[in-house]
């Protein structure tokens, strides 16, 4: 026999899950924040009120300690996912800090009907995550811990368009790559039960982060009306 059978079947497959669910259903995949895609009011990285307010809304979602990843590495066990939350937590820390600056330079958001209900919307999304994020199933933090780090990579995008647009210099990210991250994700993957709650956690955290930018989409289209 060669090792755990169930252990054999999961292999490479949550890899496939994840990779799927960034590609798809993440920012990649939305119209209104992919890069290469046009959004409300034209092309996101050239439209200066769109970027001011996706960077306002992104650093109202993710700008606070503890976040997702630091909230899975207080509750994950995992001894293999040990380094990956610690450098994923480091990487955060500086994506954050990232983030503040763009927003500072930006200003405030774009004015826009509707503002109070937006901002309340996004408050709620944020709590949504933070108890994602301290799930007690075991892979559903780790979940959504990847699905940020995944999904992060088209967002930094759009981060480093706004900050050349404000005339800053993108920062080189620390976060771990897509391939560490689902390189982690196979080797804590046990058994299925883990890896439904991981599949779980990175769909919940990508459902948020497709309604916030189903938001920005709405107030551009509202800029333009007015």
């Amino acid at each position: 026999m060669n090792g755990n059978p169930a252990r054999q079947r999961n292999v490479g497959s949550i890899s496939d899950l994840l990779t799927t669910l960034a590609d798809v259903d993440g920012t990649t995949g939305h119209e209104h924040a992919s890069a290469n895609g046009m959004g409300q009011g034209g092309d996101l990285t050239r439209n200066l009120p769109n970027l001011a307010d996706a960077v306002h809304f992104l650093c109202m979602l993710h700008g606070r300690h503890p976040g997702v990843i630091d909230h899975a590495a207080m509750r994950t066990t995992d001894d293999s996912a040990r380094s990956w939350l610690i450098q994923a937590a480091d990487g955060f820390a500086a994506e954050r800090t990232y983030l503040t600056q763009l927003a500072v330079v930006a200003g405030p958001a774009p004015s826009t009907a509707g503002q109070g209900d937006t901002e309340a919307a996004v408050m709620a999304q944020r709590h949504a995550l933070d108890m994602l994020a301290q799930s007690d199933r075991r892979g559903c933090a780790m979940g959504a811990a990847f699905a940020l780090a995944l999904d992060w990579i088209a967002i930094r995008q759009i981060l480093d368009a706004a900050a050349l647009r404000l005339g800053l210099s993108p920062r080189r990210t620390l976060l771990p790559d897509r391939h560490e991250t689902l390189t982690v994700a196979n080797t804590i993957c046990e058994d299925e039960s883990i890896e439904r709650a991981i599949h779980f956690g990175a769909r919940q955290l990508l459902g948020q982060h497709r309604g916030l930018w189903d938001l920005l989409s709405a107030r551009a289209l509202a800029r333009q009306i007015d």
